[in-house]
């Protein structure tokens, strides 16, 4: 039987499932996951966002926190207290991985996928099911959440949040494409996928509900019932705001955020936005 099948069967039998077996197939799973051979979502190119999610993994994740007993964590011989379930260890990363993690207060759970190349700032956290592309920069305070989907030579700035999504777990998690930059305190949530090369300005915040207005083609993307928002490739992406149209809104003159795209990328944007080689 495959670790997905038999993830699956374990999910399906709920509170009635041998707890061994589920303690196990999550051991396998966090695993397949931290090398990379499980995803939670991969690409798929007859898929209408070029995406699929890979329901088991998530139902993995789960009966991890569904089956895991509260332990002991603390650090610096328990002068730092930490309490978590035993099936959601921290992540061991050795030095010949190619990863850098700061000192400082960051912490990367166990079944997350680090590429070589990958520099976590601190303090900053990333959570079981995510993946990091190579050479990605995750900076101070920022969130990747669980089941994320980050990308090659992404720089997640100071503060941003990529949500992460369990629950459905048939729902796709957040995907951030290759060559992005999400801007400082920015917040991406509710399986928005990011493609390639676009540019998140700082403050930006991108959810399934929220329109984005595309001003060079004059349109605005919304996405179809149950399907993610998807950010086009090189879109230039601001916080914008648009009228409230009921009718005190209208009266007191309010307006709500929602994201712009004022261009899509240029020789002069990938310019200012290059990553910081001297940091590696």
């Amino acid at each position: 039987m495959t670790l997905s099948s038999e993830i699956a069967q374990l999910f399906a039998a709920g509170e009635k499932a041998d707890r061994g077996a589920v303690r196990a197939a999550v051991a396998a799973l966090r695993s397949a996951l931290s090398d990379g051979t499980a995803r939670a979502a991969e690409p798929d190119a007859s898929a209408p966002a070029g995406w699929k999610v890979n329901a088991w993994v998530k139902q993995g994740i789960l009966l991890a926190f569904r089956f895991g007993d509260a332990v002991d964590m603390s650090a610096d011989h328990g002068r730092w207290p930490f309490v978590d379930k035993d099936t959601l260890p921290l992540k061991r990363i050795p030095a010949d991985a190619g990863v850098r993690v700061v000192p400082g207060g960051s912490t990367v759970r166990d079944g997350v996928y680090l590429a070589r190349g990958v520099i976590c700032m601190p303090p900053m956290f990333i959570n079981i099911g995510a993946y990091v592309g190579e050479e990605t920069l995750v900076d101070s305070h920022a969130l990747v959440g669980s089941c994320a989907q980050i990308g090659r030579r992404v720089h997640i700035s100071a503060a941003a949040q990529i949500g992460g999504v369990l629950e459905p777990v048939g729902a796709l998690p957040v995907i951030v494409e290759d060559d992005v930059l999400v801007g400082g305190n920015c917040g991406i949530y509710e399986g928005t996928i990011v493609k390639r090369r676009a540019v998140i300005a700082a403050g930006t915040v991108l959810t399934r509900s929220t329109p984005l207005y595309d001003l060079p083609n004059e349109r605005i993307i919304q996405p179809e019932p149950g399907q993610p928002l998807v950010v086009p490739e090189s879109a230039v992406v601001v916080s914008g705001a648009r009228p409230v149209t009921t009718a005190k809104g209208r009266e007191w003159g309010l307006s709500v955020a929602t994201p712009v795209i004022v261009k899509y990328r240029d020789e002069r944007t990938t310019a200012r936005t290059a990553l910081e080689e001297w940091i590696r």
